[in-house]
């Protein structure tokens, strides 16, 4: 399991429901069935990857994530995940609004566009950057709203949420250095949230 993973894992917590929204292959969620006692399903449009989930046995559905989560009834689930995908709906804003409508608890993880070695690519080499938690290329990537993470808090905020626990990443998705905290917008390289409605 991707070490972001673990982190959200230990974010959901034992024996709640959940809703693993953009799931993959369905790694987190047959974690969290097995190991945490945890009920729930996954929402997922790539093919190869809703086929990997029924071969794990995962509970999924194949489809759109924001269609999906307009179709869950309000207050159904204690907690709703967003790993890695944020940056990849077509309505951020939106999809933060209805995961806390159907959801007690939001985790959100997300990578941060303002890492200082995103910031110098840009600026010293005029390309686009590419890094392990970025790793398209301008031209194939799925990420359509990059953001830092100053963005997402002012987002979380604009929508009614509150941070609850957030999780800085150094670049393999583990839990950043404790110095990472003096500037995270510039040296955090993604982070994992805890949200609540307020």
């Amino acid at each position: 399991m991707r070490a972001d993973l673990d982190i959200v894992a230990g974010m959901v917590g034992e024996g709640k429901s959940v809703l693993d929204l953009g799931c993959g292959d369905g790694t987190l969620l047959e974690s969290l069935i097995e190991e945490q006692r945890c009920q729930g399903f996954g929402v997922e449009r790539d093919l190869d990857k809703f086929l990997a989930c029924i071969d794990r046995g995962v509970p999924v559905t194949k489809g759109d994530l924001e269609e999906e989560l307009a179709d869950t009834a309000a207050s159904s689930l204690d907690v709703a995940v967003l790993s890695l995908t944020l940056q990849a709906t077509r309505h951020p804003e939106r999809v933060l609004e209805e995961m806390s409508r159907v959801a007690s608890c939001q985790i959100v993880s997300l990578p941060n566009f303002a890492h200082w070695k995103l910031r110098g690519t840009l600026a010293l080499l005029g390309r686009m950057p590419v890094s392990p938690i970025l790793p398209y290329e301008w031209y194939d990537t799925p990420n359509i709203h990059l953001c830092t993470l100053t963005d997402f808090e002012a987002l979380t905020a604009k929508v009614g949420l509150r941070i609850e626990a957030r999780v800085l990443l150094d670049a393999d998705g583990r839990k950043a250095p404790a110095f990472t905290t003096r500037a995270h917008n510039l040296l955090a390289e993604g982070a994992v949230y805890s949200l609540t409605a307020t």
